[in-house]
């Protein structure tokens, strides 16, 4: 796949990615990737079209309507509830993203800590 393939998915779809899992390719939507695994809800197992439609709706309203960080299942609750047969888990290992966003609820807790800070002052 040509990087003009990659340039055109990402202005349609921005919440999209390309991942390759030995000789599988995959498309879909990160749920969530730590520091062993990567959760991803698979475009390709829905074999449904009205179903498709709906997976690629449901996505765009979580892309635009939330901060990318807060994972889609978790954001659209019970309305993404039908896509959880869709769901893959792959080890970092045997995965590689080639393409698309990545979310990490670590990240989040990560920035949380950065961000506060408290000063301790003995008083003299």
């Amino acid at each position: 796949m040509g990087s003009n393939f990659f340039a055109r998915l990402s202005d349609k779809y921005p919440f999209i990615s390309l991942c390759v899992s030995g000789t599988d390719e995959y498309v879909g939507v990160i749920q969530n990737r730590d520091d062993a695994v990567t959760t991803l809800y698979d475009y390709g197992a829905v074999h449904d079209h009205g179903q498709k439609l709906q997976f690629l709706e449901l996505a765009g309203v979580w892309w635009w309507e939330s901060n990318h960080s807060v994972p889609i299942n978790i954001f659209l609750g019970q309305d993404w509830q039908i896509f959880r047969y869709t769901l893959r888990t792959f080890t970092n290992k045997e995965l590689e993203i080639i393409h698309g966003p990545i979310c990490s609820l670590g990240d989040i807790a990560k920035r949380k800590l950065k961000r506060r800070s408290i000063t301790l002052v003995r008083p003299i």
